[in-house]
């Protein structure tokens, strides 16, 4: 999907269209009746979630700080992340993918792998029916790179962005491919981009002309061999279909640091708040949790976990809550805090746990979301 959480918000405010817009930081206060916030001014600890291509020309990315980003574009609109609707906007649109191709490797919120080989249809044309899918649904652009394999698709996707659709062959590598950056290639990244340039070797072009031995040498026998491969553009992984995940979280960074002592009250309002959505997460996805996990970072920087195994798997917030503060009771809560999360792990499916158990396992039905039994 095209700048994707961005895009969302853009159908919610369409007079925003072609302004730049960044997506970050916590709810704000203001209504957009009052006035868009700008970033100008801004101070605090956001980063940056997406932003519209408009923003990105002024050099704005993921991943930065919201006050690095009031530096570079200051004028550019500043909107909360709306987490819940980018969700539901992304099961939209990988539903109407799956009318079209229902062999599907779902990679996150905002992009998939397709398996084509067995859908009817030129590729061109296919794929535009994927992209005409998508935009009926959802009035969102996306971009498609149809290739042979999973890591030659995903730098074709990247290609022609926005709204783009990209066909690429094996034949299509050394024109195509190997002028390209080395990271372009998804696995390279900033350490091994700076290595990689310390050798001359900055396209994946001249990656692919190294010596696979020199690689391996320098770069270890298993990631050696793998930027051989990619370089040529070899791939043989087959699509995750199924995948189920073994943790699901929450957590969030606080504009400034909270003590435990002295901010108890807004910690435990932001401790509710995070209980309340992971719940709904829970519930939405299907899943219990056979275990309740606490994180802190502390205002050095420093981070800590807890776990806490439950006696019967749960989803309810209330008890998620009361699971977090065992794990709590767990820490030396003397410093600052920066950043609290919550996650849920050991995951059971609620409908398959509630089949076992009507098998002839007693459960009682207020231990899932409620209070636990007495015995």
């Amino acid at each position: 999907m095209d700048a994707y959480f961005a895009s969302v918000e853009l159908l919610r405010y369409p007079e925003l269209k072609g302004q730049p817009v960044v997506i970050g930081g916590r709810r704000h206060t203001a209504a957009p009746s009052e006035g868009f916030q700008r970033l100008r001014g801004y101070a605090g600890r956001g980063v940056v979630t997406t932003c519209t291509y408009a923003a990105r020309a002024f050099g704005v990315r993921s991943g930065m700080g919201l006050m690095k980003a009031a530096v570079l574009a200051p004028d550019a609109i500043l909107l909360p992340g709306d987490y819940e609707t980018y969700s539901r906007v992304s099961r939209t649109f990988k539903s109407a993918v799956a009318e079209i191709a229902p062999c599907i490797e779902d990679r996150g919120i905002d992009e998939i792998f397709i398996d084509l080989t067995d859908v009817p249809g030129e590729t061109r044309n296919l794929a535009q029916r994927l992209k005409d899918a998508v935009k009926e649904a959802t009035g969102l652009s996306c971009s498609i790179g149809v290739t042979p394999n999973k890591l030659l698709s995903k730098i074709a996707s990247e290609l022609q962005k926005p709204d783009g659709l990209t066909i690429l062959s094996l034949d299509d590598i050394p024109t195509r491919i190997w002028p390209l950056p080395c990271s372009a290639i998804n696995g390279i990244g900033p350490k091994a981009t700076t290595k990689l340039e310390g050798f001359q070797i900055r396209t994946i072009g001249e990656l692919a002309a190294a010596d696979a031995s020199f690689l391996v040498e320098h770069f270890g026998k298993s990631y050696g061999a793998w930027l051989h491969e990619a370089s040529h553009g070899r791939d043989d992984r087959d699509l995750t279909i199924s995948r189920e995940p073994k943790s699901i979280s929450r957590e969030t960074t606080f504009e400034r640091d909270l003590h435990p002592r002295q901010n108890r009250e807004e910690l435990t309002h932001i401790l509710v708040s995070l209980c309340e959505r992971l719940a709904q997460d829970l519930e939405r996805k299907g899943y219990l949790a056979g275990s309740v996990g606490i994180k802190l970072r502390f205002d050095d920087f420093s981070t800590l976990t807890r776990d806490h195994a439950v006696p019967m798997p749960l989803a309810d917030a209330t008890a998620l809550r009361d699971a977090a503060r065992e794990c709590l009771k767990r820490v030396n809560l003397d410093r600052k805090l920066r950043l609290l999360g919550i996650r849920a792990g050991a995951l059971v499916k609620r409908e398959e746990y509630l089949a076992h158990a009507a098998s002839g396992d007693r459960v009682a039905e207020a231990g899932l979301f409620g209070n636990w039994p007495s015995e």
